[in-house]
């Protein structure tokens, strides 16, 4: 199976991430109840094998601990698609929630790239403690980067904050469920590598 764990620590997070492409159980505590109810999306709808785990400042800022997040999880990610023979490779989705509606597409290139075309209402997501929606563009920018996969994401229409957000962890979610799947025995590439 693909799978792989990492471990960072920095003077602002402890984070410890355990990746299963194949799928697993998704397990999610970063002290951030709205963050953990995307991440877990992110685990359901993608068929991956997540546990995540961080210990971080939140006292000072959700922004540590959504980004080391995102930097553990690509990290993670990467390590565990491995050399990427067979996959896939591409993958794309429109996804509604309600009234809003998300797009995603993927290509697991081995070239960080991230378009995150995404303008929210404004508002805070409720909760203790709230969560600001600027954090989300943070996680996949930290995602994509240490993932080295080129990541687009546009809002087509939408109102509410949380369906937006959510919405689009579902797309990515989906994506990555296509992009990853196994339909051959070559490394899809004319390069000969990815």
């Amino acid at each position: 199976m693909r799978k792989a764990k990492t471990e960072r620590t920095t003077a602002e997070t402890t984070v410890s991430v355990e990746v299963s492409l194949d799928g697993g159980s998704v397990e999610v505590s970063t002290g951030i109840p709205f963050f953990d109810h995307m991440l877990d999306q992110l685990g359901k709808h993608s068929g991956i094998g997540l546990e995540i785990r961080c210990d971080g400042d939140l006292t000072i800022d959700a922004h540590h601990t959504v980004e080391d997040v995102g930097i553990t999880l690509g990290e993670t990610f990467q390590k565990a698609l491995g050399d990427k023979t067979g996959v896939r490779r591409f993958a794309s989705i429109s996804v509604p929630l309600d009234e809003a509606l998300v797009e995603a597409a993927l290509d697991l290139s081995g070239r960080s790239f991230l378009h995150y075309g995404v303008d929210f209402p404004g508002e805070k997501i409720l909760g203790d403690p709230p969560f600001d929606p600027q954090l989300i563009e943070e996680f996949w920018r930290a995602f994509t980067t240490t993932a080295k996969v080129a990541l687009h994401i546009s809002l087509v229409r939408g109102k509410n904050t949380h369906h937006i957000i959510e919405a689009g962890f579902k797309a990515v979610a989906r994506c990555l469920c296509d992009a990853i799947r196994i339909e051959g025995s070559t490394l899809p590439s004319t390069k000969g590598t990815l």
